[in-house]
């Protein structure tokens, strides 16, 4: 019963910042370097993120392999390569290497 209100709020906040965006969008002008900065800001926090994700595990180096399926999965996107193919060849690259001893 103490987490309804906490939650009913969260959902309200969640629901405003969803419909704040396509009504502040009609109403404000962005100049194009905002735009600019917005874009780069998305790439640089999505690449921050995915180089967290395959390089550290618990508080460590996350070794070779992981690295190294991410790679792929990068190239084979980069490449326009279908969503399943990707996935399955990263794992793939992470699972052989791993197989192979290296880690």
């Amino acid at each position: 019963m103490n987490l309804v209100l906490p939650i009913v709020a969260l959902a309200v906040g969640t629901m405003a910042f969803r419909v704040a965006g396509p009504l502040l969008r009609t109403r404000m002008t962005l100049s194009p370097r905002v735009e600019q900065l917005t874009s780069v800001s998305v790439a640089v926090i999505f690449v921050a993120l995915v180089a967290t994700s395959a390089l550290v595990v618990d508080n460590g180096f996350a070794g070779v392999a992981l690295p190294a399926g991410v790679a792929v999965a990068a190239l084979l996107a980069w490449k326009k390569a279908p969503f399943v193919a990707i996935v399955v060849a990263a794992a793939s690259t992470t699972g052989i290497l791993r197989l192979l001893g290296v880690s």
